[in-house]
């Protein structure tokens, strides 16, 4: 089966998590002029306004995930994530029309409102890309996170303040015009009964006839996604009479039928718990200053530069690695060596026991590390553990937790460091990079090319069965 054209439709998708990336990392190159007596604003920003122009993109994405089951639900993958884009528009434009304090902030908290694109964009590769390429699809949401990383830092670096945002506002509505390119989401035109614009939109993204075996078992792949087995629970006369009529569950009943589901929840919230607490999002929100006390001889654009850069290999390593080595290994043996990474860094900050650039190192490699586990394996198991009935539920319970997670880290990150100085901060890193490991080590399940009634099915088999998939 030809692969072109989903490429070409995960590229586009995932343009709209760079343009999310480059405004989430804005605050970066901007923190040290507003909190200056030098700012563009028109007064000097306080502490505390500092600590919510970095952390209300997650207090805002709180907001619209409850919502975006909804969204998806009625306008579709692909109407949404116009939706999306065009709210990066706004904030783009309240920014560049605006010097007030007041407006900076309500700007990152509309284009905030976009976030919830972490949900939306590996659940839409993950229905209309093939199982053989899912996992490097969903991971590519990173890749191009980062790639807007980078491209925030390289604006900041190198460009007027606004200049910088008038190319970042371009780069916003050139997204949502692409958006419109894009075709819908086979299982969300199956779910409302259009069979045959799914059947077509499966033939386009795989390169055959509408009519062709390969679409027409995606097509009963779908039904039976749709149709699904509680746990092996269904009698054989439903499995031999699919379309028979049976109750429809609500969610709370879902959950409470469905051990696998209540498992794959669980698995999902532990999951977001390390990419958030691991640490690395406050390297990247506070890049420029953080490299400034860390590093004082080197120019912290050029770190930040790096630091992307860096990130951007490593998201590129978890794209070649996801579908090969599997998510599990990935997550057990990048999260043993970031605590490794943060407890040298820590005592490097503490002792200085090297030269300044030993500390850059391990800032990288901490990074580096991060990334090909809990900075990715997330977002790709929890867009193929759920069942349709009960996915978007727990997608978006998932993502609250994990915005909610960011917004208490970024937010407490400045109070913390006083506290316990950056060294103790990396210590604690450390020890959530353990516990994780020992997490997946006895409770993670390998889901690499697997359905999603297969995956369902390893949630209720006995643990030493489960890893050895």
């Amino acid at each position: 089966m030809g692969v072109k054209n989903q490429c070409y439709a995960t590229l586009i998708v995932c343009y709209l998590c760079l343009t999310t990336g480059s405004m989430f990392t804005w605050p970066s190159s901007v923190i040290e002029v507003f909190g200056s007596p030098n700012t563009t604003l028109n007064r000097v920003m306080t502490d505390t306004e500092i600590s919510l122009l970095g952390s209300l993109s997650s207090v805002s994405a709180l907001i619209t995930l409850p919502f975006s089951g909804f969204f998806l639900d009625t306008f579709g993958r692909k109407y949404t994530c116009i939706g999306l884009s065009i709210l990066q528009v706004i904030g783009w434009t309240i920014v560049i029309s605006f010097n007030y304090v007041e407006t900076i902030l309500a700007a990152m908290c509309i284009s905030g409102l976009s976030f919830c694109i972490y949900l939306v964009v590996p659940m839409y590769t993950g229905e209309f890309c093939q199982n053989s390429i899912r996992g490097t699809t969903t991971s590519s949401v990173v890749m191009f996170f980062v790639i807007g990383w980078l491209v925030s830092y390289i604006l900041g670096g190198y460009l007027e303040y606004h200049m910088m945002n008038y190319v970042s506002l371009i780069m916003s509505i050139l997204c949502t015009l692409l958006l419109f390119y894009m075709r819908e989401s086979p299982l969300y035109l199956m779910k409302n009964g259009l069979e045959q614009e799914a059947a077509a939109t499966i033939a386009y993204y795989r390169n055959e006839n509408v009519s062709s075996k390969e679409v027409q078992q995606e097509m009963e792949n779908i039904r039976r996604a749709l149709n699904p087995e509680l746990d092996g629970t269904t009698s054989e006369t439903e499995k031999l009479n699919p379309s028979s009529n049976r109750e429809k569950l609500s969610t709370w009943e879902f959950l409470k039928k469905s051990r696998s589901t209540r498992r794959g929840l669980l698995l999902s919230l532990v999951l977001y718990s390390a990419s958030v607490f691991q640490g690395q999002v406050v390297v990247q929100m506070y890049a420029e200053p953080l490299y400034s006390e860390a590093i004082p001889n080197i120019s912290p654009t050029v770190c930040s530069i790096i630091f992307a850069v860096v990130n951007i290999f490593a998201a590129i390593v978890v794209i070649f690695l996801v579908d090969r080595a599997g998510r599990r290994p990935l997550m057990i043996y990048s999260s043993v060596c970031t605590a490794a990474f943060a407890l040298a860094l820590g005592s490097q900050i503490q002792f200085h026991w090297g030269p300044h650039w030993v500390t850059a190192v391990f800032m990288y490699l901490f990074c580096i590390t991060y990334s090909t586990g809990a900075g990715s394996i997330p977002f790709t198991v929890s867009s193929e553990i759920f069942l349709p009935e009960i996915k978007n539920f727990a997608i978006i319970v998932s993502m609250e937790y994990f915005f909610f997670g960011f917004f208490i880290i970024l937010f407490i990150f400045n109070p913390l460091v006083s506290v316990v100085g950056l060294s103790g901060v990396f210590y604690i890193f450390s020890i959530v990079c353990i516990l994780t490991a020992l997490f997946c080590t006895f409770y993670m399940p390998e889901t690499k090319g697997l359905s999603v009634d297969a995956i369902q099915h390893l949630f209720v088999k006995p643990r030493c069965h489960r890893n050895k998939v």
